[in-house]
């Protein structure tokens, strides 16, 4: 009889033993769906986002190309002003040079 006791004992024992493995394979299981549901659903929410991302992209080159335009036409506007202002401190010398030139072409070979 005591030995009916033990080994009902050891049944009982591995039943349990059994159904702790069982809950704990589908408490596992769900973990794992959950993880995969919220990994899909944070895809889904990047991927919904990746127009508006685009746009900021976009938006920032482009406010960035127009300041490297605007400071391009900067940069051109100085350097036309320079030209202009060498080239009107020159006229001058280069109208004396013409006028010699035409009044006495053999001027410029001396």
């Amino acid at each position: 009889m005591a030995m009916e006791k033990t080994l009902q004992r050891l049944l009982d024992a591995e039943m349990k033993a059994e159904q702790i493995h069982q809950r704990a394979n589908e408490a596992r299981e769900r973990v794992i769906q959950d993880a995969l549901r919220e990994a899909r659903a944070e895809e889904a929410r990047f991927e919904a986002r990746l127009p508006e991302l685009n746009n900021s992209f976009l938006e920032k080159a482009n406010q960035r190309a127009e300041q490297t335009i605007a400071e391009l036409k900067r940069r051109y506007d100085e350097r036309h002003a320079q030209l202009r202002k060498y080239a009107e401190t020159r006229e001058e010398e280069a109208l004396k040079a013409a006028f010699a030139v035409l009044i006495d072409p053999q001027a410029d070979d001396a």
